[in-house]
């Protein structure tokens, strides 16, 4: 049964992608993941490498990473019990730097650098929102739209009006833009720079390879990025901690390892409020 006004493939492919993030959206479920880099680890081992996180906080967790497939747990007596990233969960992992490169350029910064971890759970956050991912979809092939066309394409069975929240918290969040009430909607250059991403998570999720991701009908063919507004970020990029490596032959390939995106020593974000510059975190 169709979610949205969209053609049935593309219907399942914005419902695979929305399940995707829902998998790892949740607190901790990342630097989960990323702590499970490397070979298995027993539940202690586990816990001390996420040793903020309870017993009774943890074991829930592991449970539903398992239980969607990105982690498995492997009985190899009574006593002995380890977990590791499946097939699925590590054919992820390559998502995430590309999450990372786009909130290094996209969104708002803070006084000072952030570790990749807690750029890509911002991200992560602004991804999820409520109809989200069809919006996005919508305008990046469509370029711009009016509200009632988008709730007969995203919405088709509730009332239109209900468009408006899901709609004014992007525009709030910095993907989608607009020039005042009444006027159409349109991706944002942070909306419009989300291709990579998109791509991969769809390529992803349909079992397919990363490098397909730039053949995506929607997401792989970017037009020429929207014109900057004033909130948008013109401070320079922070240097990246890893340069990638280079294999044989000259081809770049970036490894991203358990230390490149998870560090327990991290700065107290601050919390006073961040001056404007990019969509919001």
């Amino acid at each position: 049964m169709a979610l949205t006004g969209l053609p049935p493939d593309t219907d399942a492919d914005i419902a695979r992608v929305t399940e995707a993030l829902a998998m790892i959206t949740p607190r901790w479920n990342v630097r989960i993941l990323l702590a499970l880099s490397g070979p298995p680890l027993r539940y202690s081992e586990l816990a001390a490498k996420v040793s903020w996180l309870q017993n009774g906080q943890l074991h829930p967790k592991i449970k539903s990473l398992c239980d969607a497939g990105l982690v498995q747990r492997t009985e190899h007596t009574s006593r002995h019990v380890t977990y590791s990233h499946t097939g699925r969960g590590a054919a992820l992992l390559p998502v995430l730097p590309l999450i990372v490169a786009w909130a290094e350029e996209h969104l708002e910064k803070a006084d000072g650098p952030l570790p990749a971890i807690e750029q890509i759970e911002d991200s992560l956050t602004l991804l999820t929102r409520r109809h989200a991912a069809a919006i996005l979809w919508v305008l990046k092939s469509r370029g711009e739209v009016s509200s009632r066309a988008l709730a007969t394409i995203v919405i088709p069975s509730s009332d239109w009006t209900n468009i408006y929240p899901p709609l004014r918290q992007l525009v709030a969040d910095g993907l989608v833009d607009t020039d005042g009430i009444g006027q159409p909607y349109r991706l944002s250059a942070a909306g419009d720079g989300l291709g990579p991403v998109f791509g991969a998570l769809s390529a992803w999720s349909a079992g397919h390879p990363l490098t397909q991701a730039a053949r995506h009908p929607v997401w792989g063919h970017p037009r020429a990025a929207p014109a900057s507004k004033p909130w948008i970020s013109q401070h320079p990029r922070p240097t990246p901690a890893t340069p990638p490596q280079t294999r044989a032959g000259g081809a770049s390939h970036t490894t991203w390892q358990d230390r490149d995106l998870f560090s327990h020593a991290t700065t107290a974000r601050p919390k006073a409020a961040l001056p404007a510059g990019g969509p919001r975190r």
